[in-house]
């Protein structure tokens, strides 16, 4: 039988895999040694990062389980579960109570939280069904809170009428911000601010620090209309019209017409037109033309 020599190893190749093996020892324990040292440093027992070890391998395999139970549904079956369990014993919507409804139609509140009837408490999704209530026009906020064992509480807190605008062949109650309220017959729009003109709901709030710069003349303005988009004609009951300058002029300008008025009793005189657009001056006209002998008044009424 043949015999198979096999070559000795070389001297070389026995000193190389020899070197490898004592630097991959001496690694190891260097490693070994700054990981024991790290450790002697911390203010911490052996027993103590024993539990702590612990803990942690309890924590991630609490947190994979749950997870996993998460994926399957399993919480959310647990919570339809506890619901069935506690309208069984009583708690459910039985009962909608409302209060803070003045001027909204109150049936329109009951409609939003109808789908709510008969629904296990903790099924309610409050947050939910604020948002739905938020939806309505007269609505600036609502508050929804369970009364157990089976009452629905809702609190409304309604916007203020104090407008009316009109619109292309209709009438819009507004609130002070121009939220529209709902459409409004000419009849119940007889003796409210009547705002109108192109783009003058965005400015309603404008139009009311301008009034507040003279308030003894607010009960008497019957209309307000925006022009060109940049200032204010004014109406008031009498028929008389007040044509005040843009921006920031108009309120200085109503405040100088109030004094005048004090002065010469324009309101409900024989002007029907004056015109504040000119500073520090007011034009008169009256039916036919010109007022005669008052032509202009200036800012000293004179």
């Amino acid at each position: 039988m043949a015999r198979v020599k096999r070559k000795p190893t070389g001297v070389r190749r026995s000193a190389a895999a020899r070197n490898r093996s004592q630097k991959a020892r001496a690694a190891r324990s260097h490693t070994t040694g700054l990981f024991d040292r790290a450790m002697a440093a911390l203010p911490f027992t052996d027993e103590q990062w024993h539990k702590f070890f612990l803990f942690a391998i309890i924590a991630a395999g609490a947190g994979i389980a749950w997870t996993i139970a998460s994926y399957a549904g399993v919480p959310e079956l647990a919570r339809v579960e506890l619901a069935k369990s506690a309208s069984r014993a009583g708690f459910e919507v039985s009962r909608v109570r409302v209060s803070g409804v003045e001027r909204m139609n109150e049936q329109l509140v009951y409609e939003r939280v109808l789908a709510e009837q008969d629904r296990p408490m903790p099924l309610v999704d409050l947050t939910e069904v604020r948002e739905r209530l938020l939806d309505l026009p007269w609505v600036a906020d609502a508050r929804v809170s369970r009364q157990l064992p089976g009452t629905l509480k809702i609190d409304i807190v309604e916007r203020v009428p104090h407008a009316v605008l009109r619109k292309p062949g209709r009438l819009v109650l507004i609130d002070p911000h121009g939220h529209e309220l709902e459409p409004i017959g000419a009849e119940d729009a007889k003796g409210k601010l009547l705002i109108e003109g192109p783009g003058a709901a965005r400015q309603v709030q404008e139009l009311g620090r301008l009034l507040d710069a003279a308030p003894a003349l607010k009960p008497q303005i019957a209309s307000a209309e925006w022009v060109g988009n940049r200032r204010w004609n004014l109406t008031f009951k009498t028929g008389q019209l007040l044509a005040l300058p843009e921006g920031d002029l108009g309120a200085p300008a109503l405040v100088k017409f109030a004094q005048l008025d004090g002065m010469h009793r324009l309101i409900g005189g024989k002007p029907i037109a004056i015109d504040m657009r000119v500073p520090d001056r007011a034009y008169l006209r009256c039916q036919g033309g010109p007022c005669p002998k008052q032509m202009a008044l200036n800012g000293r009424g004179e």
